[in-house]
This record gives structure tokens, C-alpha cells and sequence, in this order.
């Protein structure tokens, strides 16, 4: 009989309340506050709602309607402790997802609610950021997790490393996390994800005997892809170990091995050697903005001249952009530690900066609120059947499917976008 206890899985993510602030004592205090102040606090968020509606239930019994003004997302919220506001109004998303983990607030379906916040970033203003010395306390906390080269590793290791048994449950057959490609509504996932990588090759002129490097690799499936279509030799990096033993694998499944492509454990900035084409799929998320010009140098020095690559990354809406980057919001604090979402203007100077053409953009996140929305689905049938890997709790479970919501309203609120776009290496 086995009598070592169950390894307690996710403890990196979760434990990320011990390093954040989300108002704490003061939420609890401040929830003894008269009424009439938790009023002010719901008319600010009344004022700034464009679109949309959220029916809001309060402790004291009574409903109020907040927005209505214009036709939107209808978000119905119960709240049952005023904390929830405090939470809200000194460490925005974070203290937010606090208080829902407390109890504080609740709702049937969440989406429409953060779905309602970002179409309405522009007129909320701070109404749902961090402020005062909780919003430095959260920065300075995200400054600390940096994506320096020990930091990168530690990093991608909370998320990635997970377990290929715990992602194999609830991402597709060739587990592409990722944003998906739908060319029509009822589209399986499986043939979505590979619209994507399709997509992405399509942008790269690939031919046979061309050198591919992909930067964040994933578990292959866009390394797989491109062997069978183009019959290239292939490097994927990654810093996940479980991931790096999967896409090893496969490519010897295939006999790629044996021809020349490789899957190996590297930071990007360790890169060497030239290549044809670069692929990077949602991995300078990761990165961080004090990397970006480290992420464009890896990629411009990587091809050769006249070579492409093909990048799919989320951004952040560049007017949103200084606001969102000087404090750590939900996603930063407990999913993707060090990450950062990507201002546009700001990433597509640095190519130019790094002599990479900037050519045919495409946006497509809706797409994204769809693959996110499948994934929970997913997941959700995967925890009913018992089927996730033993050490996930259900404190884990609830952040995760938190998590999967409230990116699903940022898509669907235009707050946040998901893009692929071609870069060129000017010729000599």
C-alpha cells in the first residue's frame, strides 16, 4: 500500500495570495463601513458603464441595476459581503478573484461580468485596477518574478509544468494551447488548432530542406505540422521539461529525429546558429516588457537575411497599455507569472528598431473567447469524471476554471485581442 501522501499540485500559482495583496484585514474591516459609501462606490461603476448592465444583489437585501444605458453583455452578480467592493476598489482584479474565492460575491455566469469590464475599460477608468500602496505592493511583487533567465525558467515551470497528464485532459488530441482558428462556428476544436498552425505556416514560404525554428514549442503540433507539409528540419525550445520530453517523442514517432529536427530545453536569448524561418506562437506573452528588445534581437538574429517569421501574440488595447503595466493584475499575479501583455504600438516599433518588416496582421479574438470557452467545457467534464491527475484540490480546480472565464470576457470584450502577424528580414 502506498503511504506517501498525494504531491499537492499548482502550489506555485496558488500560493501566489501569500505574495499579493488583496486587501486583507482591511477588506474585512472596511466591510463594516455605512452603507451609503459601498453606494458611492457602485454609482462610480454605474457612471462608467457605456454598454451593458450588471443586476447587482447586496448584502443588504436590496437589487440594484448598474449600467442599461446602451445595449451589451447582461451580468447577474450576488453580493454577499460589502469586502468584495473593498477588494475590488484597492487591488482590482486580484482582490476581485479574492473575494470570489471568499465567497464574497458570486455568480452564475461570470463572462458577461468581465465581459461588461473590458468593453467598458475606457470609461471605468481605474474603477477595477489596484491603487494606492496595494497597487505598488502588486508591482513590486510582478517586478520579482521577472523574466530574467532564471526567472524565465522558474516561471514557465508553475505554469507549464503542471503535467502533460493534467493538459492532456482538456486541450485538444495535439495539445495546442493556444488560440484556435474557427473557419465556421460548429468547427471541432482539433481542426481549429490546426487552421492556426496552418495559418501560421502559410506565412513562412517554407520549402523542403529549410531550417525552422520555433521559440516556445509547446508540446509540437506545430513542429509536426510543418514536417509533414514542408519537410523541413525543425528546433523547438521550450523550458518546460514535460513538454520538451513530449515533442522528443513525437519526433522520433515520425523518424524527424533521425533527419536533423530536435526539441531542446533553451532560452530564447541562448539561441545560435540561422535559420530560414521562425515561428512563435503566444510565447512572448511570457516574455515581459523589459525583454521585448531581448525577444526582437533573438528573433532578427535567428534568420537569415530575406528570412520570415511568424509570430501569435494577445495584446492589451494601447490606450489601456500604461495603465494595465503599472500594477499586476489577476492573470499575472496567479496564472502566468512575469507575463505581460502586448501593446502593438509599442511591439511593432521595436521590430522596425530590430530591422523585421511588420506585414499582414490579423486579429482574431473572438476565435479566442471560443477556444477558452471549449476548454472549460473540457475541463468542467474532465473534473465530473474524476479524470484530472491526483494532487489538483479544489481550490486549484476554481482557480482554473476562474482563470478560463475571466479571459473568455476580456476576448469578448474587445479589452484584450489575439493576432498573428508576418515579420521579414530586411536583405542585405
Amino acid at each position: 500500500m502506498n503511504t506517501h501522501p498525494t504531491r499537492k499540485r499548482g502550489r506555485a500559482l496558488i500560493a501566489a495570495d501569500g505574495r499579493f495583496s488583496s486587501g486583507g484585514v482591511l477588506a474585512r474591516l472596511g466591510a463594516r463601513a455605512p452603507g451609503a459609501l459601498f453606494h458611492k462606490m457602485l454609482d462610480r461603476i454605474d457612471s462608467g458603464l457605456a454598454v451593458g448592465a450588471i443586476e447587482t444583489h447586496l448584502p443588504d437585501g436590496t437589487v440594484r441595476l448598474l449600467g442599461g444605458r446602451a445595449d451589451g453583455p447582461m451580468a447577474v452578480v450576488h453580493l454577499t459581503s460589502w469586502s468584495a467592493l473593498v477588494r475590488l476598489a484597492l487591488s482590482g482584479s486580484v482582490g476581485w478573484y479574492r473575494a470570489w474565492e471568499r465567497g464574497e460575491w458570486r455568480s452564475a455566469d461570470p463572462v458577461p461580468l468581465f465581459d461588461l469590464f473590458n468593453r467598458n475599460a475606457a470609461t471605468l477608468g481605474n474603477s477595477a485596477r489596484a491603487r494606492g500602496p496595494w497597487r505598488w505592493v502588486n508591482r513590486v511583487m510582478h517586478a520579482l518574478r521577472r523574466n530574467s533567465r532564471g526567472g524565465s525558467r522558474r516561471n514557465i515551470l508553475a505554469h507549464y509544468d503542471l503535467g502533460n497528464d493534467f493538459y492532456r485532459q482538456w486541450l485538444d488530441a495535439n495539445m495546442v494551447y493556444s488560440s484556435a482558428l474557427f473557419s465556421d462556428p460548429g468547427e471541432p476544436l482539433e481542426q481549429a488548432q490546426m487552421n492556426k498552425i496552418d495559418a501560421a505556416l502559410d506565412r513562412l514560404d517554407l520549402h523542403s530542406g529549410g531550417r525552422l525554428l520555433e521559440i516556445g514549442c509547446g508540446w509540437g503540433a506545430l513542429g509536426r505540422r510543418a514536417i509533414e507539409r514542408h519537410d523541413v528540419f525543425y528546433t523547438g525550445i521550450t523550458l518546460s521539461d514535460e513538454q520538451v520530453a513530449v515533442v522528443q517523442s513525437s519526433l522520433a514517432a515520425m523518424g524527424a529525429d533521425a533527419q536533423g529536427s530536435r526539441a531542446m530545453i533553451c532560452d530564447y536569448r541562448d539561441v545560435d546558429g540561422q535559420y530560414d524561418a521562425v515561428a512563435s506562437i503566444e510565447m512572448v506573452e511570457a516574455v515581459g516588457q523589459r525583454y521585448w528588445p531581448d525577444f526582437f534581437a533573438a528573433v532578427a538574429g535567428a534568420l537569415r537575411p530575406g528570412g520570415r517569421a511568424a509570430l501569435q501574440f494577445i495584446t492589451i488595447a494601447d490606450d489601456l497599455f500604461d495603465a494595465y503595466a503599472a500594477s499586476a493584475d489577476f492573470i499575472q499575479a496567479y496564472v502566468f507569472p512575469g507575463g505581460c501583455l502586448i501593446s502593438e504600438r509599442q511591439f511593432r516599433a521595436l521590430a522596425a528598431d530590430h530591422g523585421l518588416d511588420w506585414v499582414d496582421e490579423y486579429a482574431f479574438g473572438v476565435d479566442y473567447a471560443e477556444t477558452l470557452k471549449q476548454w472549460r467545457v473540457r475541463f468542467d467534464d474532465a473534473v465530473a469524471a474524476h479524470r484530472l491527475p491526483a494532487g489538483f484540490d479544489d481550490r486549484f480546480v476554481a482557480l482554473w476554471r476562474f482563470y478560463m472565464m475571466y479571459c473568455e470576457g476580456g476576448f469578448r470584450g474587445g479589452g484584450i485581442n489575439v493576432m498573428q502577424v508576418t515579420l521579414v528580414k530586411a536583405a542585405p
